[in-house]
This record gives C-alpha cells, structure tokens and sequence, in this order.
C-alpha cells in the first residue's frame, strides 16, 4: 500500500492486518471477499466515483502483470502507468 495526501490519516496497520488476513484465504474465498465489499462501497459513492475506482482497480492489476513480465527492473521501465502517473505525483 502506498501513501498520498488521500491515504495519510488511515491506520496503515490495521489495515495491514486486514490485507494479511485476507490474503491467509484461498482464491475463492478473497474472490468473495471483494464481491462481498463492493455493494457497500458503490452505496456510499457516486456512479463516477465507483467507475474511477474500478479503473483504479484495473491498472493496479495491469501493473502487477507487467512487473512481473519485466522482473527487477522498476517502476521506471514499467509500461503500463501507475497511479502517480495519474495523479501527475
């Protein structure tokens, strides 16, 4: 987990634990786990709000994939964006 001025005030330990907890679980289960949290989240956003969540979401996941296709070689070389990219940091 990384920090930003929208991040800064959160318990970064607990919710640490939590992604360690959740990460104890098989693949179905954290599957679940992800479906299960996101009616609650889409309830306390707006429909644009939860979009760029998702996209967030997608780059995440497309950034995992290329780091692993170009092992130690860093965020530097990487060819998809991050989200300091996004967020012109």
């Amino acid at each position: 987990m990384t920090t930003s001025r929208q991040t800064e005030d959160l318990n970064h330990s607990a919710l640490r634990e939590l992604v360690n907890a959740a990460n104890s679980l098989g693949l179905t289960d954290r599957v679940t786990l992800l479906k299960g949290l996101i009616p609650e989240v889409a309830r306390e956003m707006s429909p644009r709000e939860f979009e760029a969540l998702m996209v967030e979401l997608r780059l995440k996941g497309e950034r995992f994939y290329d780091a692993l296709a170009h092992p130690g070689q860093g965020r530097d070389s990487r060819h998809v964006m991050g989200e300091r990219d996004v967020e012109r940091r």
